[in-house]
């Protein structure tokens, strides 16, 4: 699967699986990864320690698998969203946006480099570019390109009628975490105000034809809101997954190993 491939099965309202790389940094990993049944996975650069050449070499050995690599960046800057596409990302997870500006931003640079200034907002504001050649030819460079937008505080519910009228955008990602501290309740997923506001947000996505993220990291959450209506289906971390697999081995292990 490539980004395009990954937007398009979004679009005609299909479902994709991933997961978030918070830990791997060597790109002998990825062939690991590349068995397991990802279509995606975020690498996560606003967390995670990773220098750029780190993340360079990862995301020239993932653009060999059938994996597409998007990344989480730090904040949501133009800057940050084209040094990861420019090192070979198919996609960017701008975390905590609150206004519409900050999308508008983060759009542009994901579809749109390496168009900048008053050219690029242009695009955005009315849809005129530069010529139809410049536009053919954005379009097929960018045709990768995914861009997923953080909605993680109660700020950006308030304004999310508004962000999802920005063009450009290919998924809603909602942080569990950073939401529920946001509404008073950290970490209480049961709370029917956490509940509530997440499929609000799901419903108002999907109205626009845009699938949504929900972060969780056990089966029965993830499963959960993909009940609810999740279709980019984001599940877990690499390194919940090896220390789980290895609890799980060696309890059962040590369990068999008393009777001997």
């Amino acid at each position: 699967m490539n980004g395009a491939e990954l937007k398009s099965t979004l679009k005609s309202g299909g479902r994709v699986f991933g997961t978030m790389l918070s830990i791997g940094r060597n790109p002998r990993w990825i062939p690991v990864l590349d068995g397991v049944g990802l279509d995606y996975v975020v690498i996560d650069t606003e967390h995670g320690p990773r220098s750029r050449g780190e993340l360079a070499d990862y995301l020239t050995m993932l653009n060999t698998s059938s994996i597409v690599p998007i990344v989480r960046i730090p904040i949501p800057d133009s800057h940050y969203v084209t040094m990861v596409m420019d090192a070979g990302a198919q996609g960017i997870l701008a975390p905590y946006c609150e206004t519409v500006d900050e999308v508008k931003e983060v759009v542009a640079a994901a579809k749109w480099r390496p168009l900048k200034g008053e050219a690029v907002r242009r695009v955005i504001e009315s849809g005129e570019h530069v010529s139809d050649a410049t536009r053919s030819y954005l379009e097929e460079r960018n045709k990768n390109s995914v861009c997923i937008i953080g909605i993680e505080s109660v700020t950006a519910v308030n304004v999310l009628d508004e962000i999802l009228q920005v063009p450009g955008i290919d998924g809603i990602f909602v942080g569990p975490n950073d939401m529920s501290i946001s509404l008073g309740i950290p970490d209480d997923y049961d709370r029917p105000e956490y509940k509530e506001t997440v499929k609000g947000i799901i419903d108002k996505a999907e109205s626009h034809g845009i699938a949504t993220l929900v972060h969780h990291q056990t089966p029965d959450l993830s499963t959960y809101w993909i009940s609810q209506g999740a279709r980019f289906v984001l599940h877990g971390t690499d390194r919940r997954a090896l220390t789980e697999g290895f609890r799980a081995d060696f309890s059962t292990l040590r369990d068999f190993a008393k009777d001997y």
